[in-house]
């Protein structure tokens, strides 16, 4: 089996397949982080019987390659936001294991507290909290730009929020060109006033740059050097281990980008599926995997969600699980992983990387023209 994970989430998984009992079949977990679709390579003797997939939105480039999923599972993949990605002509081609929810923000009540300010609700006001903390001395935000995925996730949030239509229509596109879109340039000014404060960043531009997930974390939780980290529900097990006060960890989610609207939920995800040839022995350890309590050991550590599962979690999970599961949200899968070449890390990764160096720390009075530069470059990768 292939998958993305490592560290405390790789361990998790393990505790995960050990409580499956005994199996007739030796299992090997192949970590490959990043490069998970190297995954659906040309038929080898180390090519994986079943793929654990983060990027779902990779399932319809690769149904030549993966074996309908049986029809007892088949419904998993039909279920609220995975039947666009994973049912095609009527088939089903994956299985949710994992729900990720993109737009939580993990921050430290203390802090708040001691600067008078309550976690916004609105987009204005959340720029009204980092000016007051950073009035106070207070880096507002830890980002971890050294990961890609979390800059898109910012953005895709935003643009959610203020242009729900033009998201669905991009995500759904055959040949999607974002550049053509004035309310993604207005996403991109949104966030570049966001990003531009100076004193925003823990560590400025330079050490948002080399921060991965994890670091960005840390900052907030143990190094305390920030107030806050957009941070996906998996970060609940490092803001438990880091956090230097367990009774200080607070969570708000994305809020609405203007009053009356409807606050965006950015879901991302892991899927399994099964590459051709498939085998009885993967067919088998599918079927373990999906049943309920298979996944009891990772919901116990924390930072794991199920699709339609509201109960065994933390309060702070619990309240994510309940925003994933209300019916009427304006919930919509990862755009990037949708996007294919042009939201990976040579498309809409490097345009918004390239973005934040040009205004992180520069005041507002710089966006517009990297927003114009930001453009020009989604042209490019688009053509």
């Amino acid at each position: 089996m292939a998958v993305s994970w490592s560290g405390q989430e790789l361990r998790a998984f393990h505790e995960v397949l050990d409580g499956l009992g005994k199996l007739d079949y030796p299992v090997e977990v192949v970590p490959l982080g990043d490069d998970i679709s190297t995954a659906f390579g040309a038929r080898s003797t180390r090519r994986p019987d079943i793929v654990m997939l983060p990027q779902p939105g990779l399932v319809p480039r690769h149904l030549h390659n993966l074996e309908p999923i049986p029809t007892d599972l088949a419904d998993r993949g039909r279920a609220h936001l995975w039947a666009e990605l994973l049912v095609h002509d009527g088939t089903t081609y994956g299985v949710p294991f994992k729900t990720a929810h993109k737009s939580a923000v993990w921050y430290r009540p203390s802090v708040f507290e001691e600067v008078g300010v309550q976690p916004p609700t609105l987009w204005s006001e959340w720029l009204a909290v980092n000016r007051s903390l950073s009035l106070a001395g207070v880096r507002p935000l830890s980002l971890a730009a050294g990961d890609g995925w979390v800059l898109t996730d910012f953005f895709e949030n935003v643009l959610l929020g203020i242009a729900p239509a033009v998201y669905s229509a991009l995500a759904t596109a055959d040949n999607p060109q974002p550049s053509r879109q004035p309310q993604v340039a207005a996403a991109l000014r949104l966030l570049g006033t966001m990003w531009s404060a100076p004193g925003a960043l823990a560590g400025g531009v330079d050490r948002s740059l080399v921060q991965q997930f994890p670091d960005a974390v840390v900052e907030v939780f143990g190094h305390r050097r920030a107030a806050m980290v957009l941070a996906s529900d998996f970060a609940e097990p490092v803001v438990r281990s880091f956090a230097a006060d367990p009774n200080d960890v607070g969570l708000f989610t994305f809020p609405a980008l203007a009053p009356g609207a409807a606050a965006p939920v950015v879901v991302g995800g892991d899927v399994m599926v099964l590459p051709k040839p498939t085998s009885d022995d993967a067919l088998d350890l599918v079927r373990r995997l999906a049943a309920p309590a298979a996944v009891d050991p990772w919901i116990k550590q924390g930072g794991f969600l199920v699709d339609g599962r509201v109960s065994g979690y933390s309060p702070e999970l619990t309240r994510l699980a309940e925003q994933l599961s209300r019916p009427g949200g304006l919930l919509q899968f990862d755009l990037s992983d949708r996007l294919g070449r042009l939201g990976d890390i040579n498309g809409l990764w490097r345009v918004l990387t390239d973005f934040l160096v040009r205004i992180g720390d520069h005041g507002s009075q710089v966006v517009p023209d990297a927003v114009g530069a930001a453009m020009t470059e989604l042209r490019k990768v688009e053509s």
